[in-house]
């Protein structure tokens, strides 16, 4: 077994801002302990000035244990990356362990709190992935976050790729990915991926009056990945995950439901709007594909004027299954509320034997970035629990996780709440439709699967316009994107239903 002690956010400096008898106690029982090494993931110090380098270097060597420590956006502040070469180390680098191997990497952007691992930073991360495939764990570590965060206020700072990164991860079959930012301790399961956000170690600014932590990490022979939040006060919690085993599922069992699930379609006399494209796709779904159900997640209009409404309406009306139709933010500017309302009608609950789909409104006046608010947060709990024992899809247009191929500025502006309430419930599947590009991961046991743009032509999807379609069986959900123009499809994701 492999122990490794993870801290991060120490905000080392003379102004009050450190901690330094919890940074002491911290490093006190990490030397006491029996770990194999130290990682640090950023923020050593508060504004990157030399006087506070001089002192985080001091401070680090208190820690008796190898150490890999990398930059934090703190640590770039005043051109500090420059002292951080100088008395810390490499901004990016490997370090080797008993068949594993940790790749850091520098995710910050001088003098921005946001985080991005793009460009050369990204070429030589895939490169090093690649180097080291036939090791048997292969951590990642950067100090941004990767998936939003509960308890965090508005979401924000995470990774500007943050799709491509956890796409890059997943395909090389990472084991963990460490990193701090948020002064949170979180610990999420993303398919086989572990991700483990560190609290703050020894900064007065922690979240919802938590107290200073750091994380335990230990490393099984047999691929077990266990994570603990030791906090200075308070009990420890544990998380433990064992990887999937077998990789291909074959469905079995009975079809109890079938979904199409369409977004961005952005109907409009605009040379953007491919009306062949949806017509053949609307065609593809009545007589070879016969769901059960079509849920729209959104964007149905390219702006929320009666002539698009009225087309769209047109359109859609000729689907022989029943549907739910979602707004997203195109369809609510200008009347677009008002007509949203008149035409598709406000999205309900929707039962059907043991499936329930729940509708969660995102959608704000004249901005992309959606927001679900405490009180949608309530009800939505408030919901799960109420149809617990049902299959329950919440479907909703703006992402929660980041998806590939687009630049992530928090378009649900609390994504980390809403997360938090989806997988605290269990939820068995969750819907959206933002973005332009279709993609679908497991985080903890609650599979989230995103539409591409059914028929406009500004989308962000190789595999071109595109709609997915869902079947649930009694032990499996399967999902396959059809391209809409030809018909042609390939698996987006396959997960084993919670028994």
């Amino acid at each position: 077994m492999i122990r490794i002690a993870h801290i991060s956010d120490t905000h080392i400096t003379g102004e009050g801002a450190f901690k330094s008898y919890a940074f002491d106690l911290i490093v006190e029982e990490i030397n006491r302990g029996n770990f194999d090494f130290v990682i640090h993931t950023g923020d050593i110090t508060d504004q990157g000035l030399r006087e506070e380098y001089e002192q985080a270097a001091y401070q680090l060597k208190k820690i008796k244990k190898p150490l890999v420590v990398l930059p934090g956006n703190h640590d770039v502040r005043n051109v500090g990356y420059k002292l951080f070469e100088d008395f810390i180390g490499p901004l990016n680098g490997v370090y080797e362990f008993k068949d594993g191997v940790v790749i850091w990497v520098d995710s910050t952007i001088p003098d921005l709190s946001d985080g991005r691992i793009g460009g050369q930073k990204f070429r030589w991360l895939k490169e090093k992935l690649e180097e080291y495939s036939d090791r048997k764990f292969k951590m990642v570590a950067a100090h941004h976050h990767l998936v939003p965060l509960p308890d965090t206020g508005r979401e924000r700072n995470v990774l500007f790729n943050a799709g491509d990164v956890l796409d890059l991860l997943l395909r090389n079959e990472v084991t963990l990915y460490t990193c701090g930012h948020k002064h949170v301790p979180n610990v999420y399961r993303v398919e086989d991926l572990v991700i483990d956000n560190a609290g703050c170690t020894s900064c007065k600014k922690t979240r919802r009056g938590d107290v200073n932590s750091y994380s335990i990490i230990e490393l099984h022979d047999e691929g077990e990945v266990k994570v603990t939040i030791r906090r200075v006060i308070g009990d420890e919690v544990s998380k433990e995950h064992k990887p999937v085993r077998p990789k291909i599922f074959i469905p079995g069992g009975k079809r109890i439901l079938r979904i199409a699930q369409v977004s961005e379609s952005n109907v409009s006399d605009r040379v953007y709007f491919r009306k062949k494209t949806l017509e053949n796709a609307i065609r593809m779904i009545n007589e070879r594909l016969k769901p059960d159900l079509v849920i729209h997640n959104g964007d149905i209009v390219d702006a929320g004027i009666e002539r698009y409404y009225e087309m769209a309406y047109e359109y859609y009306k000729g689907i022989m299954a029943p549907k739910v139709v979602i707004p997203g933010h195109n369809d609510i500017t200008y009347l677009g509320y008002e007509l949203f309302q008149e035409y598709f009608g406000e999205p309900e609950i929707m039962e059907l034997n043991d499936v329930v789909v729940i509708p969660l409104l995102t959608a704000q006046y004249e901005t992309p970035i959606g927001v679900v608010g405490w009180m949608g947060q309530k009800k939505l709990r408030g919901l799960l629990q109420e149809y617990e024992g049902k299959f329950r899809i919440v479907a909703l247009h703006h992402n929660v996780i980041p998806i590939p191929r687009s630049r992530e500025v928090g378009f649900l502006e609390d994504a980390g709440d809403v997360l938090k309430v989806l997988t605290d419930e269990g939820t068995e599947l969750v819907l959206t439709g933002h973005g332009g590009n279709a993609y679908g991961v497991k985080i903890e046991n609650t599979p989230i699967v995103n539409s591409g743009s059914i028929s406009w032509e500004l989308h962000r999807n190789p595999f071109g316009n595109s709609f997915n379609l869902i079947d649930i069986y009694t032990d499996m959900v399967v999902v396959w994107e059809v391209q809409s123009t030809w018909g042609s499809t390939k698996l987006l994701g396959i997960w084993k239903r919670k028994a």
